[in-house]
């Protein structure tokens, strides 16, 4: 019962109503242009299954798949870990001050701090302040960071980057200075591709340890996949987003 109204919901709320009215006009445009009414029959059924989470499971879980942490890591050799940003707010209330990170780059940053607890090597974050009204998120995350025992001698910050590309960029610059060799780069699972990406074209290959995983690898399914929901979306629209600015990567270099 409690599936069944879920499913119910779905269809009376956004995105769902969108796609009860979109199949509505496609009847009324059926009596007037059969051609039209089937073309935008088709345009709505694409946007359908880009709202349900059958389609979203595994189209992120593929991304997120490409690259795996090693299963040693302990043995790894990585003698610094990159930790990269992916939002921030700032003039919101934190434990021990203010500016908040965003719950991926939160989620980053759990794992970074448990690798760097496994391996003692130093943390280097990036990430600048990408709007004026956004946190500076390397300075907060440093400022998590201590506060969660990481010693200052073990916390680097790369405070300029506002993407991915730039992330690589300055990032390589430190590790060059620092004379680091074999950076260890922790990100989310699906943003992991287009930084290693990224960080090749600085000519430098890390270990990657994704993390901040969004789906299940091994999904099962259930009638109520099939509801349209605003998160699955989403979670393509992701997909698309990582796939666009990877081609662009490849293309252009930036």
């Amino acid at each position: 019962m409690v599936y069944a109204l879920k499913f119910g919901a779905s269809w009376i709320l956004p995105p769902g109503i969108f796609i009860v009215l979109a199949l509505g006009l496609v009847v009324k445009l059926f009596k007037i242009n059969r051609k039209l009414s089937i073309a935008f029959l088709l345009v709505t059924l694409i946007f359908y299954l880009l709202c349900t989470s059958l389609v979203a499971e595994r189209l992120m879980g593929w991304l997120e798949e490409l690259h795996t942490p090693p299963t040693q890591v302990e043995t790894s050799g990585a003698d610094v870990i990159v930790l990269l940003g992916g939002g921030a707010i700032s003039q919101v209330p934190d434990v021990d001050g203010v500016g908040a990170l965003c719950a991926s780059p939160a989620n980053r940053l759990l794992t970074a701090v448990r690798l760097q607890k496994m391996l003692n090597v130093p943390i280097l974050v990036s990430g600048g302040q990408v709007y004026s009204d956004s946190g500076a998120e390397a300075e907060i995350s440093a400022r998590v960071l201590k506060s969660l025992g990481v010693p200052d001698d073990k916390i680097l910050t790369e405070t300029k980057s506002v993407n991915t590309a730039q992330n690589a960029r300055y990032s390589a610059a430190i590790l060059r200075e620092k004379n680091f060799s074999k950076p260890l780069l922790v990100t989310s699972a699906f943003h992991m591709n287009r930084a290693m990406l990224n960080f090749s074209l600085c000519r430098y290959k890390p270990i990657a340890y994704p993390t901040d995983f969004t789906v299940a690898h091994n999904p099962t399914f259930h009638y109520t996949k099939l509801r349209p929901q605003a998160e699955a979306l989403l979670l393509n629209v992701t997909v698309m987003q990582e796939l666009l600015r990877t081609c662009v990567t490849e293309v252009f270099g930036i």
